[in-house]
């Protein structure tokens, strides 16, 4: 055990150097990193985000729009998509899209560039993204207290809704059809096939907007 070891200083120092380098290199990101980039990063590395798919593009769209317009509606806070870099311990993420309730919204600033853990998040996957999303982004993201995340398969047209619980994730849904309801948004739900679907969105929109 490392706490008895007589190694324990050096293990020790070389952490410490290990998070003054990553540090340096954490602050080169901040100062090189553009806006017009999607960029994160994570453990250390600067990740540049490849073109997305068209289904993950239509899915991440569908999604944010009925989200953005039931929030907007019942005055629940700010929802962002795609570039706000939310800022962690360790690690900066851009997600697809994400949730902050009034609470945290009241101390958002229309000049601010970092952004705290949100309330909920979704992520939709593509294949250099899913092995992140699906590991070290749900692990922190837990540890940081988001409520609620969802992983969106656009190929598979598929969503998880993981609900943290006791500091941990646990898997609520896996559906690929039925409705699906938001824990952290109050009174957001909509169909799942309005995530994949252009005239499934379209009624849900509908729907959002007659309520």
């Amino acid at each position: 055990m490392l706490l008895r070891s007589p190694g324990l200083p050096g293990a020790v120092r070389q952490l410490e150097a290990a998070l003054e380098a990553e540090a340096l290199k954490r602050q080169y990101f901040y100062d090189v990193v553009s806006d017009q980039q999607t960029a994160e990063f994570i453990n250390g590395e600067v990740i540049v985000q490849s073109p997305v798919k068209e289904s993950h593009s239509e899915a991440s769209e569908n999604l944010f729009t009925l989200l953005k317009m039931h929030v907007r509606q019942n005055e629940l806070g700010i929802v962002h998509h795609e570039k706000a870099l939310v800022t962690l311990t360790r690690n900066d993420y851009e997600p697809d899209i994400c949730f902050f309730g009034n609470e945290k919204a009241s101390h958002i600033t229309p000049s601010q560039m970092k952004y705290p853990a949100p309330d909920f998040v979704v992520e939709v996957i593509s294949d250099s993204t899913e092995l992140a999303d699906r590991g070290v982004k749900f692990e922190d993201y837990a540890a940081h207290g988001v409520r609620e995340y969802w992983i969106v398969d656009a190929v598979r047209q598929t969503v998880e809704q993981y609900l943290l619980e006791e500091g941990v994730y646990k898997l609520s849904i896996k559906a690929s059809a039925g409705m699906i309801a938001s824990v952290a948004v109050m009174g957001f739900e909509i169909p799942v096939r309005a995530i994949f679907d252009p005239s499934e969105q379209l009624a849900a929109l509908r729907t959002i907007v007659a309520r």
